[in-house]
């Protein structure tokens, strides 16, 4: 038997022109390509996760003041793992491992458990299954809450889209499409959310029509978003010949996190954008905005398409 990658057991799923590398590791989404070209910012088998990269964020998205919250009466307290915002940051689940599930056609089915911790004392089962299709892969994922009292929990996904050939990698030249009338202005020191602007009055926000993304600094939340006739939103970043990567989701996820890579991966910044569909805004814990609270036993689910443009 072979050393198993740091990332974990691999899965390879191709079809429809696409081909995607899945993780055990967090049910993460390593790869993802179309005819070659790469849709996502992936990393190799053998390394472990940077910066989040295609990690499945449960049960909170984005940041937790201080790491501390209460919920029904009890006052809990996260690690903190982001030391320099005091925040506890995206979750519990990215680095738990997962297994096969039941077979699934055209994909994959993996299953994980968020064991009971200080700070998080519920048990949640986790299924997260994979699907390619014509229009791109479809991440599915439900929570079932398997412990004897309501549970709060959040789910947000964390793919880095590219637009471009990695050879001309350039975030600065790409058009972004997302048409969302409110984001969440952070704090600059902690990153959470210090007040609520209309896109109108943040023209630098606005991407309600293409434009080009430029030298515009993004780690915001978006929310107000506008569905298309099906009910589903999309964000849609081309790179300057027209081609690019599309995210599509619907509304379960009435949040979506932007964050433009300033903080450099082995020396390289603002070669992807993380495009983060969320069931919750940052800090909800505390907030209890877009917190889903699940009873025992039942489940609560979200999920985003990721295609070629």
């Amino acid at each position: 038997m072979g050393q198993v990658p740091l990332s974990g057991e691999q899965y390879v799923l191709e079809g429809f022109g696409y081909r995607a590398e899945v993780a055990a590791v967090g049910a993460t989404l390593r790869t993802l390509s179309a005819g070659g070209r790469e849709l996502v910012a992936g990393f190799s088998a053998d390394r472990l996760r940077p910066a989040m990269r295609g990690a499945l964020l449960v049960p909170w998205p984005n940041r937790t003041a201080d790491g501390a919250y209460t919920f029904a009466g009890e006052t809990h307290r996260l690690p903190v793992d982001e030391p320099e915002t005091r925040t506890a940051t995206h979750g519990l689940l990215a680095w738990s491992p997962f297994t096969p599930g039941e077979p699934v056609e055209h994909g994959l089915e993996l299953r994980g458990t968020l064991a009971p911790r200080p700070g998080y004392p519920w048990r949640l089962g986790v299924t997260v299954t994979f699907t390619l299709a014509e229009d791109g892969l479809r991440q599915e994922v439900e929570v079932e809450n398997q412990s004897d009292r309501t549970a709060p929990v959040g789910i947000g996904g964390h793919p880095y889209l590219v637009a471009g050939p990695s050879s001309d990698s350039s975030l600065d030249g790409w058009t972004l499409e997302l048409d969302a009338a409110e984001a969440l202005v952070p704090s600059p020191d902690r990153m959470l959310p210090e007040r609520t602007v209309h896109v109108d009055d943040a023209p630098e926000l606005d991407f309600r029509a293409p434009r080009t993304v430029g030298d515009t600094v993004l780690n915001h939340c978006f929310t107000g978003l506008r569905p298309a006739a099906d009910g589903t939103v999309s964000a849609r970043l081309r790179d300057p010949r027209g081609g690019g990567t599309q995210i599509t989701w619907d509304a379960r996820c009435a949040f979506v996190q932007l964050y433009s890579a300033d903080h450099p991966v082995d020396g390289v910044r603002r070669s992807a954008l993380a495009i983060e569909p969320m069931t919750c805004q940052p800090d909800a814990l505390n907030s209890g905005v877009g917190l889903l609270a699940v009873d025992p036993w039942q489940a609560v689910g979200a999920g985003w398409r990721i295609g070629a443009l």
